[in-house]
């Protein structure tokens, strides 16, 4: 059985409709078909109801306009918003005679017999070709006027007008570069890399050098607690409806969250800046129980940058033109990656003792160039400044559009229960815990082995730009190629960075960090985030791709946060296996221990330090803590094997059967529970 068209090319307004072999009809207002008997017949021979006048005709002309406006602007936006459509490379004469009907429609009341076989031809044509990549799909089916809730979405924009002709719907994606934008798409794509990119300095922080400074005074587990702090990114499906629908039409569905958001968090950064110092130490003190503290204060912080993402993401949606849609992922990437790059590499670097005397002082010091406490200050200030020009500089285009809470929720509810989407989740849910040990410990294992935090700083400097070049190709490669193809490569690229950065672990040299050492550092790190990076735009294409415009917040939340909950919510059960696996052993001097080396009391027994603290207490006291089994490899040789069976024996071709299913599949309408 042919797959079903899905979507109303063209309006009739006298006669009866054409019936397509795909099963479904051309929208008219009177619902009949037209039949075998009858396929010769010329339609403008039917008989008409009345002799037209000039009023009757002027009637009907403006008639015609409004709808075949108000038609094309919904297909446009929504077919394009997120999907350009596609046609097969062998589209016949007969489907552009068909398009050209479709935008005559208006003003004609009869089609010829070649006109009714021409449709037909190019109805046989889809079917031949089947598939959503080949052919052309409509965004919405029942996109038309007796299409209320999508009519009042598009009609209440501040753009829509009946003075101008319908635009064209696109045919195929845009694949020109970013100076072959327009300039208002120019300037929007800077500004959505702007908002990606603040959110991203205290994401860099909480996810990247918070850990790395706590690390030398907890242990795995006690990390484990502090990866905590990034799940608001995770959870924030549970509150995206509430962004989506509570908002100020004086000031904008979008800016109405993130001005105050932004606002919160600068006075959030200032403050904790204040404080950090004090937090730090209590955060380490008593053998890191104070972790939970200083854990409930991120949390709180990335629950505001997580809820801000949930309106840039909607915002996305519309500040970009719709054939150029594809560029909001590259500038999520961009910018996230910029800001995560600056808190994590530059501010590690400048914190760094080692690296601050080396470049940039004469008498050395014990701490470095740039605190936690100074930087969360200044991006504190930023954020503030950044938000004024928001406020005063941008104007959001206006919308009298409004769903209520309940009804979001019940879409959210309603797009849960599509089959299709019950499977993403899964996917995204499992496909992150191959390599989600080297995600979360092969950087702390090297400082364990020794490796400084000069030199991390510099690892990951080297690997920002290729990071930045290589992210902008994959964004491409997501453009050329279907993303799900994309995101698969990444996929086996990331189980093998995994096995390289063990084996780079595996080989540190004894007498410590030598050149060919510290390359090949560089090298196994910038391998692991291009296929990380290849992985995340690739997915976010697809995401773009298959979300509803019509509650694009909501929908492009719920892939993000379930695609996030997949790597955060494996991170704290990893790093309890490393403590778990390790086995150490503290032994105590074998000769009298000068007291005056001693920082604590004399080691006298042996014992078990394989956790942070006793490791610390061994040393303290004069012993030699001895790894006997590093729990690292047998935690991250198990993580490789577990993504390897499900990727090959699950996430491949359930991902790929849904890369194949038509746009309609995604979409929350009356009777439809996916595919």
């Amino acid at each position: 059985m042919p797959a079903p068209l899905g979507e109303s090319l063209f309006d009739v307004h006298s006669g009866p409709i054409v019936e397509l072999s795909s099963g479904l009809p051309l929208h008219h207002t009177h619902r009949t078909s037209l039949d075998q008997s009858t396929q010769g017949t010329e339609l403008a021979e039917l008989p008409p109801k009345h002799t037209p006048t000039a009023d009757d005709s002027a009637r009907d002309k403006h008639r015609a306009k409004r709808q075949n406006s108000v038609n094309s602007v919904l297909v446009s936006a929504e077919s394009a918003e997120k999907e350009p459509l596609i046609t097969s490379p062998s589209r016949s004469g007969s489907e552009s005679d068909l398009s050209q009907m479709g935008r005559n429609s208006s003003s004609s009341n009869a089609l010829s017999q070649d006109q009714t076989s021409s449709i037909r031809s190019g109805s046989q044509n889809r079917h031949v070709n089947g598939g959503m990549n080949k052919n052309v799909e409509m965004r919405r089916k029942n996109a038309v006027l007796d299409s209320p809730t999508q009519a009042a979405n598009l009609m209440s924009r501040e753009t829509f007008s009946l003075d101008n002709e319908p635009p064209q719907t696109p045919i195929h994606a845009s694949d020109a570069g970013f100076f072959d934008l327009p300039p208002k798409d120019r300037r929007n794509f800077l500004l959505l890399v702007l908002l990606y990119f603040l959110q991203g300095i205290p994401m860099g922080l909480a996810g990247g050098s918070v850990p790395f400074l706590l690390k030398k005074n907890l242990s795995y587990s006690q990390i484990g607690v502090f990866s905590l702090a990034s799940y608001p990114y995770s959870l924030k499906l549970l509150w995206s409806p509430i962004v989506d629908a509570v908002w100020s039409p004086k000031i904008g569905r979008r800016k109405s969250w993130i001005l105050p958001i932004q606002f919160f968090s600068g006075f959030g950064m200032i403050y904790m800046g204040g404080r950090a110092s004090k937090m730090m130490l209590a955060a380490e003190a008593e053998d890191g129980s104070g972790v939970w503290t200083f854990t409930r204060w991120w949390f709180f912080l990335v629950f505001l940058c997580a809820t801000q993402d949930i309106a840039v993401d909607g915002w996305a949606l519309t500040l970009l033109s719709p054939p150029n849609l594809s560029y909001a992922s590259t500038a999520q990437t961009v910018g996230l990656t910029a800001g995560h790059f600056l808190s994590y590499t530059v501010f590690l670097a400048f914190n760094s003792p080692d690296f601050a005397n080396k470049w940039f002082r004469q008498n050395p010091s014990g701490v470095g160039v740039m605190t936690l406490g100074g930087y969360l200050t200044f991006w504190g200030w930023i954020y503030l400044i950044v938000t004024l020009g928001l406020a005063f500089l941008k104007r959001e285009e206006k919308t009298n559009s409004r769903d209520g809470i309940v009804e979001v929720y019940k879409s959210m509810l309603g797009i849960l229960k599509l089959r299709n989407i019950q499977t993403i989740i899964i996917i995204h849910l499992i496909a992150k815990i191959g390599f989600q040990a080297n995600d979360a410990v092969t950087n702390l294992k090297l400082l364990d082995k020794g490796f400084s935090q000069e030199d991390l700083a510099l690892t990951v400097l080297i690997d920002f730009p290729f990071e930045i070049s290589l992210g902008y190709i994959a964004g491409r490669w997501s453009t050329v190629y279907p993303p799900i193809h994309v995101w698969c490569w990444g996929f086996i690229g990331r189980l093998i960075a995994a096995v390289l950065a063990q084996a780079t672990v595996m080989i540190f040299p004894e007498g410590g960090v030598s050149t060919w050492y510290l390359l090949t550092v560089i090298a196994s790190h910038i391998f692991s985030t291009f296929t990380s990076t290849v992985m995340f735009v690739a997915i976010s294409a697809f995401h773009a791709r298959i979300a509803d415009p019509v509650i694009g917040g909501t929908y492009m939340t719920l892939l993000a946060t379930v695609s996030n909950l997949g790597g955060t919510f494996p991170r704290y059960f990893i790093l309890k296996l490393v403590d778990a696996f390790s086995a150490a052993t503290c032994t105590p001097p074998s000769h009298s221990f000068p007291e005056d080396k001693l920082k604590g009391p004399l080691i006298t027994n042996s014992f078990s330090c394989a956790l942070e603290a006793e490791r610390h207490r061994c040393t303290n006291g004069g012993g030699t803590c001895e790894m006997t089994r590093d729990g690292y490899y047998i935690t991250n040789i198990l993580c490789v094997i577990i993504g390897v069976v499900t990727f090959w024996g699950f996430i491949r071709p359930a991902a790929r059967r849904l890369q194949a299913l038509p746009l309609r599949a995604w979409r929350l309408t009356e009777g439809n529970e996916g595919w």
